[in-house]
């Protein structure tokens, strides 16, 4: 489970400072995890399953996709897919635009 742990930061493109900051863990505790030299609790394991949508099922076994998906997942590569790379490129551009305000207004709106 501890490979796994570190296929899924790798797949996602994230360091290990950035992917144990999205788990409220320390970049050390996560290097020791990796490697096998700490463990985690089930709390962590769904944590982890919330945070990027991996399928639990491969985190604690390996049998089926490290990631789960719905259907719109699947449409929505199936509609990218067809795109030109032009345009691939603005709509992934538009939709960190998006992430970035959705974030602020999640912030403004706890702020309340």
């Amino acid at each position: 489970m501890y490979k796994r742990i570190k296929e899924i930061r790798r797949a996602l493109g994230l360091n290990q400072i950035e992917f144990a900051a999205r788990l409220g863990l320390s970049q050390s505790t996560l290097a020791m995890i990796e490697v096998g030299r700490r463990s985690f609790s089930d709390k962590h394991i769904k944590l982890i399953c919330s945070e990027f949508h991996v399928n639990e099922e491969w985190l604690r076994g390996g049998p089926g996709e490290m990631f789960v998906t719905t259907c719109y997942d699947r449409e929505f590569i199936d509609v990218f897919e067809q795109l030109l790379p032009e345009t691939q490129e603005l709509l992934v551009t538009i939709a960190k635009e998006l992430l970035e305000t959705q974030e602020r207004l999640l912030k403004s709106h706890h702020a309340d």
